[in-house]
Order: C-alpha cells, then structure tokens, then sequence
C-alpha cells in the first residue's frame, strides 16, 4: 500500500503536468501529458536556434551536443551504452530499421505473436511480399490467463526463421511476456546457419518496467519517449544489441548515418547506432524528452514507479471485478499499467465516449474488443475510485 505522505508528494509532483489538473487520465499507453518542464525546455530551444542563427557554426555546434546528450539520458533510463541507442521518431521507426535491415532471402521465416500492432504486422506483410519470406504467428493472446508462452514460441521456430516479432507488454492486454527466457530459447534454438533475431515492440514496457538492455540480451528493442515517458511525440529510439549491429543494413540514408573523407565524400557508416539515423530532425525535441525522464527520475527509482504502477493498476482491476457484468480480460492482478475489460450487452465504443464526457480518457482496442484503461504513477488512487464509479453507472443497453 501506497502511504498518505506519498500521495501527498504524487500530488504536488502531478503539478508538473497541467494536462491531469482537469480530467481524468488513463491513455499513457497511447500517449502521456507533457510536463510543463518539458514544454519549457523545447520552447527555449527553438528560441536559441533562431536567436543564435539556423544553421550557423554555433547553433550546428550545440544541435550535435544536444543529440548526443539526449541519447545518453535514454542509454542511462535503459540500461544500455549510449552507442547502442539509435535516435528515431517512433517506435514503428525503430522496428522499420530492423524489419527492412536484415538481409531477407526467399523462403526466410517471419515469427509474430498474435497480438502485435496493425503497424508492425503491415511492415512484416509487405516484407513477405517484397522478398518472399514466409510469415506465422504464434497464440499468444492465449496466454493471458494460462500456458507457457516460452513453450509456445519455441514450437513455432523453424530452421528457416531469420527474426522473432515480439512486444514485451501487449498493447492490447497489458500481458508482460517472459522476455529473457523467450530469447534464451531463440539463441538456443539456433544454429551457426540459422541466426534467429529477436525484435521488440517496446512501446508499453519503456517507462514502464524498469530495464537493463544489456542484460535483457534482445537483439533490437524498439521504443518512443511519448507514450509512459511523456515526453514530446516525435522522439524515440532503438537498442541494437552490439553483436547484432552487423546483421542491419541502413534503409533510408542520410548525412547523420555516415563518416565522410576530407572532401565531404561518404565512406562508410557510423561505427554504433548512429549509422540508423537519417538526417535534420526536430533537435529540441531531445530536450523535451530529457526533461521528462529527469522529473520523473525525481518522484523515484523505476523500481519504485513500476511499484506504484503495480499498486494502482490491482487496486483498479480489483474495483472492475466487482462491478456487475464486468470482465477483466486477465484473472489475475495486472503485471503493467493496463488494465483491460469488456461489459456483458454493452457496445466498447459507446462506454469510451461516454467515459469522456465524464472527462476520463481511456481507449478502445478493437482485438480483442475491449476497453483499454492505463495507470501510470502519476494516477490518483482517487481517480481509479471515480473511473469505477463511472463505469458502474454507465447506462447499459
């Protein structure tokens, strides 16, 4: 149990974030708030640049030190070496570079769970279109409440699988896959003329659990600073493990991704993830997102966050069930900040909408069909009282 003097404290760090000071939020999974701190630093950024000049020596001069320091604050949250982190604007960037990198032959073999974003399924069809790769999935999905999901994966390997697709918290149903023993069988399963990669959909689980890539092992680990971190959209990353840096290939090619000769002339890539980046970004981005992950850092550890996530998504599923006709979609305590039900005879879009306009925000997912709510640290044990309450009045049909 969470005490009373550090909901006091949550409530007075919570003022950083002017988006929770008149609803009722649980869409972190979709997108977090932006802190006030964060708006400040990217504000005065811009200004810099244009006060000192676009593209001037001096401005050029800070961009590539404000770059640098952005991928040393998210080196440092994950866990990882700076030069194992790419910068890029998404996570579906990020597994864009390891989809397309890879040097795919026909009759190669694609491995996706059931329950991966539309996004990373549509990259992985046109891939199999392109180059002839066969794809599967494996049932994950029912593994909510039972089974091995190690055990599963590892069935559906092949000799011929070159990438495993994986997220590590579904965005669907907040389900935490057991990612360290999932790799561990993928490594065990291959061989000197089969290498099988893992790639994972970070979305949910960055800011969210607290991580250490480098022992996690996964060879490509996808993630956005916008979501559970609430940082700026357009700012993300992806962790190449360095014994998989050579299985990539740059897809889309820039300045950023490559050393030059004396006379500006491209030579060769970057020697770490730099060689994945492209070209002129939105540079105060970064320090948006700096400044989000150091407020959070100062509220507590990522242990302590992902404590307090715990507390409060169990104290939400636990409310659910004991409504009438409400169904979590997990029979156990939640391993992450989503929470996902369904309401026996009532339509999801139509409790989705009438969730806001009571002012707290959640998501509809359409497969399975449910309502997705997230609580982050950040949320109020108050608000998981009145999104129950809300629910528990809705009128259903």
């Amino acid at each position: 149990m969470v005490n009373v003097s550090t909901q006091l404290s949550l409530a007075q760090h919570r003022q950083n974030f002017p988006a929770l000071g008149n609803k009722a939020y649980f869409n972190y999974g979709g997108q977090g708030p932006l802190p006030q701190s964060a708006q400040s630093e990217i504000r005065r950024a811009y200004e810099y640049i244009q006060q000192e000049g676009p593209f001037s020596r001096c401005v050029n001069a800070w961009v590539a030190q404000q770059v640098e320091q952005t991928r040393q604050a998210i080196a440092s949250e994950l866990g990882a070496p700076p030069a194992t982190i790419t910068l890029t604007d998404a996570v579906s960037t990020g597994c864009n570079i390891a989809l397309w990198g890879l040097n795919w032959q026909p009759g190669d073999h694609l491995l996706l769970s059931d329950c991966e974003h539309p996004g990373i399924i549509a990259a992985a069809q046109q891939i199999s279109r392109r180059f002839g790769v066969e794809i599967s999935t494996c049932p994950l999905l029912a593994t909510l409440n039972g089974g091995d999901p190690v055990k599963i994966v590892t069935e559906h390997l092949r000799p011929t699988t070159r990438l495993v697709v994986l997220s590590h918290i579904f965005w669907n149903t907040g389900q935490v896959l057991p990612l360290a023993e999932i790799i561990t069988a993928c490594r065990s399963y291959s061989h000197a003329s089969s290498l099988i990669a893992v790639l994972v959909d970070a979305a949910q689980s960055v800011g969210v659990l607290p991580l250490n890539l480098s022992e996690l092992d996964a060879d490509f680990y996808a993630f956005t600073g916008h979501k559970w971190w609430c940082g700026p959209e357009g700012v993300g990353g992806l962790y190449v493990r360095p014994q998989a840096l050579d299985l990539l290939q740059p897809t889309f090619i820039g300045w950023r991704g490559i050393t030059t000769n004396s006379i500006g002339e491209p030579v060769n890539w970057q020697p770490d993830g730099r060689r994945f980046e492209i070209a002129t970004a939105a540079f105060p981005l970064g320090a948006g997102l700096r400044a989000a992950i150091a407020l959070h850092q100062q509220w507590g550890t990522a242990e302590e966050r992902y404590q307090n996530i715990l507390h409060l998504s169990q104290k939400l599923w636990q409310k659910l069930r004991e409504l009438p006709g409400v169904n979590c979609l997990r029979d156990a305590p939640p391993r992450s900040g989503l929470v996902s039900f369904q309401i026996e005879g009532v339509v999801n879009a139509q409790l989705v909408e009438f969730l806001e306009t009571q002012r707290m925000m959640t998501r509809l997912i359409l497969k399975p069909n449910c309502v997705r709510a997230c609580v982050h640290y950040l949320t109020l044990e108050s608000e998981v009282d009145e999104l129950a309450a809300a629910i528990a009045k809705f009128p259903q049909a």
